[in-house]
């Protein structure tokens, strides 16, 4: 049984990011410097502009409420196992806030000076800080901060693109075979092949000291330099070459092509002096460049069916979730799969065209819209997608419909062949409703802006996500500038546009539980689309459409733009912006893990590091949604 005071928070502790995240030593290190303080019910921590303390507190028991001084606004509250107190530790910087006991309370005080050098040597410790810290101040991305852990140049992060490139770590094998030196070439050579594999790794003392690979064999056994009733001692190639296993698949490509051979051996320090922890193989880095994303953008390119294209689409998924794994910014990974999802969509027109009986007899767009359209589509979820073209006289206008909608057809039956759902609603180029001329296009459009009703609210929220994935631009240009013109003429309609954005369920209920579906499939579910993301989006895009921004359609995007629109409210169209990735990403790695759409999250699955981080997005949609209310005058003129 524990029963010592250190074991005792150690225990704790452990349960809680970042703590976790530290090795044994580490934690029961820290635990005997950390100090047990009591707290009753409305006593201070530390109050506003108080100068830092020397350490930074965990909730052991209870709840601390976070405020502006003299208001009884209270901005956040952080229960068992949340941390509270960083600015000390990221800023050196007097406290924003006042924290105050919200019931009887006991609090851990981890002690700054024994608690950085560990956040300095675990990268993952350092993230997870800088992002609750920035939580706080609702800007993970304030200059003042940028680049920088605890005032140390991060500088080695600052390009990630030549980490896609040229640093992208590769896959190697785990499923070490292993022999003696005295084990005989007959024997070596059947466990290969019971295992399938191309080496067997020759082990002294649990230490690498040799490798045998099928080539050693051929070369030495088929010739008869060495008899088969041979040691593995004989035929192996020695010494081991070995590498980290933090291995890149440029360091591979160089390693294996500096000493000719077509297999590493990976230990724990990179020498021959530790254990060894996998294989890698020249198949192995050829795998890992197939998934380089301007290999399948040449892939795809080439297809010249939508068979092939569908393989293609599993090496964009192995790319997205090795990006994922290596946390990659969201940005730049969103960036990345929706070009290939693009020029996936683009290769499957094109094929379609060329197997129609005549060309299109007009000039058309088509129109990817929904998460495609803002280049957030990063799973492969239903389609939602529209044919402009130009118009055409009278007499010919029938003929020319109906060869879109035939074109329009083929081309989503194609794309749910390598992967895409039909959209349940049939919001989708096949549809009349959603293929029509330009003028046509207009027609509708002004419809939806003059008369917003809730169907006229939907539809426009939805078609006005669109972007042009293969035709002619200066169709969509001219769409778009009617678009922005009719908004200035009618300008109820964002009033009615901004009041569809709240009407999205909370995410949360009273005791800042999560709400979750009360009935249906998904009963007891957490729907992470409607009630988390659904309302970034909404909100976005109303607000870049009251400034009469083109172009802009990603969330993130139009959340900074309107920071350099309103520089007043630019922290929190940040924050705002961070939200957005974050439960972008969230939803990705759920849809990757449960392989759907990450739509549907189930809580107790979910440790406590995900909650804290699915929380911490929750503040913001609530004030973004008070900023709707309040600029566009909701209650007062619909209600």
């Amino acid at each position: 049984m524990k029963n010592t005071i250190s074991e005792r928070v150690a225990d704790f502790l452990k349960n809680f990011p970042p703590f976790n995240i530290l090795e044994g030593n580490q934690l029961q290190k820290l635990s005997y410097e950390v100090s047990i303080i009591y707290k009753e019910n409305n006593s201070i921590i530390f109050t506003e502009n108080e100068e830092p303390h020397e350490y930074f507190y965990v909730v052991h028991k209870g709840a601390i409420a976070l405020a502006k001084k003299d208001t009884t606004n209270i901005l956040d509250i952080c229960d068992e196992g949340d941390i509270f107190g960083l600015r000390p530790l990221m800023a050196k910087e007097k406290y924003k806030l006042e924290a105050k006991a919200h019931e009887e309370t006991i609090l851990y005080a981890i002690p700054i000076k024994e608690f950085k050098p560990i956040a300095l040597e675990n990268k993952r410790v350092g993230d997870f800080l800088i992002e609750s810290f920035a939580s706080n101040t609702r800007n993970p991305y304030s200059i003042k901060h940028s680049g920088k852990l605890y005032g140390v140049s991060n500088s080695t992060d600052t390009n990630p693109e030549s980490k896609l490139l040229d640093l992208q770590p590769v896959r190697y094998s785990t499923n070490l075979v292993t022999c003696s030196e005295s084990t005989k070439i007959k024997v070596l050579a059947n466990t290969m092949t019971i295992n399938n594999v191309g080496c067997i790794l020759v082990v002294k003392k649990n230490l690498p000291v040799g490798i045998i690979t099928d080539k050693d064999i051929r070369n030495k056994i088929f010739t008869g330099l060495v008899p088969i009733t041979g040691t593995a001692k004989e035929v192996m190639t020695s010494p081991v070459i070995t590498y980290p296993r933090e291995l890149t698949i440029t360091q591979a490509q160089m390693a294996m092509m500096k000493s000719n051979i077509s297999h590493l051996c990976l230990t724990e320090d990179g020498t021959p002096e530790t254990p060894a922890v996998g294989i890698l193989s020249k198949h192995d880095v050829m795998v890992a460049i197939g998934n380089n994303p301007a290999v399948l953008m040449r892939a795809i390119k080439r297809c010249r069916s939508t068979k092939s294209l569908r393989s293609i689409r599993h090496g964009v998924m192995n790319l997205l979730r090795g990006y994922l794994e290596e946390n990659i910014p969201i940005r730049l990974v969103s960036k990345i799969i929706s070009e290939l999802n693009d020029a996936t969509i683009k290769q499957v027109i094109k094929i379609v065209i060329k197997n129609m009986d005549t060309e299109p007899p007009v000039r058309f767009a088509w129109l990817t819209m929904g998460s495609q359209g803002r280049a957030e589509q990063l799973l492969n979820t239903d389609q939602d997608n529209a044919i402009l073209f130009e118009d055409v006289p009278k007499n010919k206008r029938k003929e020319t419909t109906a060869y879109f909608l035939k074109l329009g057809a083929m081309i989503t039956k194609e794309l749910n062949t390598i992967g895409y759902e039909y959209c349940p609603a049939e919001m989708m180029a096949s549809n009349p409703l959603w293929c029509h001329s330009l003028s046509e296009w207009k027609e509708v459009t002004t419809h939806w802006i003059s008369n917003p009703g809730p169907d006229e609210v939907l539809l426009s929220s939805i078609f006005f996500d669109y972007n042009v994935t293969y035709g002619d631009k200066k169709l969509t240009d001219e769409l778009s500038k009617h678009i922005f013109e009719s908004v200035k003429d009618h300008p109820l309609f964002l009033t009615h546009l901004a009041s569809g954005a709240l009407q999205n369920p909370s995410p949360t209920g009273f005791f800042r539980d999560f709400l979750v579906e009360q009935d249906g499939a998904h009963k007891d579910f957490f729907d992470l689309k409607l009630r988390a993301l659904m309302p970034l989006i909404d909100a976005a895009r109303v607000l870049i459409l009251s400034h009469s921004v083109k172009s802009i359609n990603n969330t993130a995007e139009r959340y900074e733009k309107l920071a350099e629109l309103e520089p007043q409210n630019k922290e929190f169209y940040l924050a705002c912006s961070y939200a957005s990735k974050a439960l972008l990403k969230f939803r990705t790695i759920q849809g990757l893990q449960h392989n759907d759409s990450g739509r549907f999250i189930a809580l107790d699955k979910l440790n406590k590091e995900e909650k804290i981080k699915l929380k911490r997005t929750f503040k913001t949609i609530k004030e973004i949604q008070e900023l709707l209310q309040v600029r566009f005058q909701i209650k007062n003129i619909l209600g």
